[in-house]
């Protein structure tokens, strides 16, 4: 199967620690990480786990730091589409506390894929799914080409201004920044698709199926709840390629999202990790 993110990655340091820092509280710890994250380069790590042969179109900063996750990403096994912006990586601050919660700063202008980039998009025709994380209006406009188009409703604006008929809205049912209320966009997604956390989840689809599905327990430890809702999205395009029934792809996208709480990060090289 071909699939294809269009959208953003971020440098992200991990820090673990106890519990969230209280205001003006110093703590301490020995470990910490950096790697590629940000919900782009997450979701083309689930693809690449799940054995698509997967095409990222995204930009990096000109600097130290850009260059640095190019390279980190094309170990990941991904091809890259890559367009490079005369400005500094974005990067982020994660804490992850004991219980697994990440709590995220992100540093600096958020970089992804213009249409107007000398990018292979004429390969979209003949991907099987693609999943939308940022873009401008023409990337979006693109990505359309894909036979499933999934996007997160972090891009609203995007969205409603470019025009074009999703195949799959993911939102937040109890996240703000990422809440979806019908209307919104014209022509309305096929299927909407709302998240409800430990709750499982409802979706509704245009003629009028509405169902809900329940959560998937995680099959290990939670390490770190990071990137499990990229994932989540990721995994539905893939099984909704493969044909599979929206509650069946639900069911797989749930289990996707679970397992990804059980690693830490991002997950570490996908190429790498089953």
């Amino acid at each position: 199967m071909r699939c294809a993110v269009v959208g953003h990655v971020e440098w992200i340091d991990f820090v673990p620690v106890d519990r969230v820092p209280r205001p003006g509280e110093i703590v301490t710890t020995v470990e910490h990480w950096g790697e590629p994250g940000g919900g782009g380069a997450v979701a083309a790590g689930e693809f690449q786990r799940l054995g698509a042969d997967t095409t990222f179109y995204v930009a990096v900063g000109d600097d130290e730091l850009g260059r640095r996750t190019a390279e980190e990403l094309g170990t990941w096994g991904l091809r890259l589409e890559l367009a490079v912006r005369a400005a500094p990586q974005r990067r982020g601050f994660t804490y992850v506390d004991a219980q697994g919660e990440r709590t995220i700063t992100v540093l600096g202008e958020k970089l992804h894929a213009h249409a107007g980039d000398p990018l292979a998009w004429d390969e979209l025709e003949t991907t099987d799914a693609v999943y939308f994380t940022g873009g401008d209006i023409g990337a979006l406009r693109q990505a359309r080409r894909g036979r499933i188009l999934v996007a997160t409703a972090r891009e609203l604006p995007t969205l409603a201004e470019a025009g074009v008929e999703l195949d799959v809205l993911v939102h937040s049912a109890r996240d703000s920044g990422e809440r979806y209320e019908p209307g919104v966009l014209d022509p309305a997604p096929r299927l909407v698709v709302s998240t409800e956390g430990a709750a499982g989840g409802r979706y509704s689809a245009v003629g009028g199926e509405e169902g809900r599905w329940e959560a998937t327990s995680p099959p290990g430890p939670i390490r770190d709840l990071y990137g499990a809702g990229d994932c989540f999205a990721a995994a539905l395009a893939f099984a909704l390629a493969e044909g599979r029934a929206v509650p069946e792809a639900l069911a797989f996208a749930g289990e996707r999202g679970a397992l990804a709480m059980t690693r830490r990060g991002v997950g570490g090289n996908p190429s790498d990790t089953s």
